[in-house]
């Protein structure tokens, strides 16, 4: 039977592993591009010392993981199938085995939202491992009670302890305000449950079966898998997911991968349209086959920026790529600000550090670079690209770097619609080897329906 039992949870592990690693990798993607995780003394107390510290520090240290897909759902996977089997061991389930399962699938579903953080999930283990510590160290009822004084005390004194740890007041999610109602279901279940358990117990001779401990846990299981699986893929947001596959694929520039994608399915939200038709421009497609995809009109070049952390992440990219750095910059920037946790981002500071290099703000640069070196998959990059700063040789040669300087705007304007042209304009005739810039100021004529000036930017382009 107890074979059985974990098969059951490698089946359940599975499940969890090849849902987030499948279906929902992106949303890992997501979680992990907006906190920084540091190697620092400093940054490790910040976190512990508040309520919950312990539980959210675990949590972000296991997202940093999330940059790789497949890590990441692996993680979710061991975290979730741990508290079901410690939900086993602390009583046992009988018929009731596939309540088991109650607290760990309720997990799942509060990690659906793209907003709900690991380190609830870490809040629910601890409490478990304690509780699971606190029923060892109890003695038997046999035993005399003299001997349940000390183990009373220290379960008195832990207390406090866990409540430190995994205070319900702790950062589980991203909005400050919100109230995680399925992780706190969560944690109530993995206390409830043991006692439901305990009162059906007592009543097991009113019960009578007539059928075997295995096939009545084994229906129980597989009822409670059916559940599962339709709740999990009812509320699983996977119009988000697709919009953060654009984002992602973007913010790694995979260039093929996003025209193979766009050309098997047209997006049709705006950060897809944005990240397509960035990508055609890449391929020199995109005033020539402008109509063969989904627009946006001009919104669908150069959004208007919002004040929010993800829609600017792609049109930032656009003004990278394009040779606007300082707009390019102040967007990161700015979106940066508007993490809804205040924490800060990987993705950001490696950007914001490249967008001071190639300005030529080297201390500032530095100061991006020097917080990266404490983290673990950004190191490398940031020791990679420390010696750049200040040897203008080196960059000159870089062929990203080297080239964008080429292509910086001479002008630093405050984005919006209205002076999209001027901006594109400017920047293509301040360098008409530009031809990325000549691909979005064609394909915004072309939207706006403007042929003079079309007209007039072509001819000089076919005069030999």
């Amino acid at each position: 039977m107890k074979h059985l039992h974990l098969l059951y949870t490698l089946l359940f592990g599975v499940a969890v592993l090849l849902f987030f690693g499948l279906a929902y990798p992106h949303h890992l993607h997501y979680q992990e591009q907006y906190q920084l995780f540091l190697f620092d003394s400093t940054y490790v107390w910040e976190i512990v010392q508040q309520p919950g510290g312990v539980a959210d520090l675990l949590g972000r240290f296991c997202t940093q993981f999330f940059l790789y897909a497949w890590v990441g759902a692996l993680m979710i996977a061991v975290l979730l199938s741990v508290i079901q089997l410690l939900m086993l061991r602390l009583v046992r389930w009988g018929w009731l085995y596939g309540l088991s399962y109650v607290p760990s699938f309720l997990l799942w579903l509060f990690l659906l939202d793209e907003n709900a953080l690991l380190g609830g999930v870490w809040a629910v283990l601890l409490t478990l491992l304690w509780i699971l510590g606190m029923v060892l160290m109890l003695p038997s009822p046999a035993e005399k009670k003299s001997r349940r004084v000390v183990p009373m005390i220290l379960i008195a004194l832990t207390i406090p302890l866990l409540y430190r740890m995994v205070s319900p007041d702790g950062h589980y999610h991203r909005y400050p305000t919100a109230v995680p109602t399925l992780l706190y279901a969560a944690w109530l279940s993995a206390i409830v449950l043991p006692l439901v358990d305990h009162f059906f117990k007592s009543q097991a001779s009113s019960f009578k079966f007539q059928v075997s401990t295995f096939t009545v846990q084994s229906i129980s299981f597989l009822l409670l898998a059916v559940v599962m699986g339709t709740m999990v893929w009812k509320n699983a947001n996977f119009k988000a997911e697709k919009v953060m596959q654009y984002d992602f694929m973007a913010c790694h520039q995979q260039w093929n991968r996003i025209l193979a994608t766009v050309n098997a399915e047209k997006p049709n939200n705006q950060i897809g349209v944005t990240v397509q038709n960035l990508t055609l421009a890449m391929h020199g497609q995109l005033a020539d086959h402008l109509f063969e995809y989904n627009q946006n009109g001009i919104a669908g070049l150069l959004p208007e920026v919002q004040r929010d952390a993800t829609s600017p992440m792609p049109t930032a990219e656009a003004f990278y790529q394009l040779g606007m750095i300082a707009i390019a910059q102040r967007t990161v920037f700015e979106a940066q600000e508007a993490i809804l946790d205040f924490q800060k981002s990987g993705r950001c500071y490696k950007r914001l550090a490249q967008t001071n290099l190639i300005l030529g703000s080297y201390e500032v640069s530095r100061k991006y670079l020097m917080a990266l070196q404490k983290t673990l998959f950004y190191r490398q990059w940031a020791n990679e690209t420390l010696p750049l700063l200040g040897d203008e040789e080196a960059i000159a040669k870089h062929p990203e770097y080297g080239r964008l300087r080429q292509m910086l705007c001479p002008e630093n304007f405050y984005f919006g619609d209205h002076v999209t042209a001027d901006m594109l304009e400017s920047l293509f005739f301040s360098n008409t080897d530009n031809r990325l810039a000549l691909e979005y100021l064609r394909a915004y004529y072309m939207l706006t329906g403007d042929r003079e000036r079309y007209t007039q930017l072509l001819l000089p382009l076919q005069q030999p």
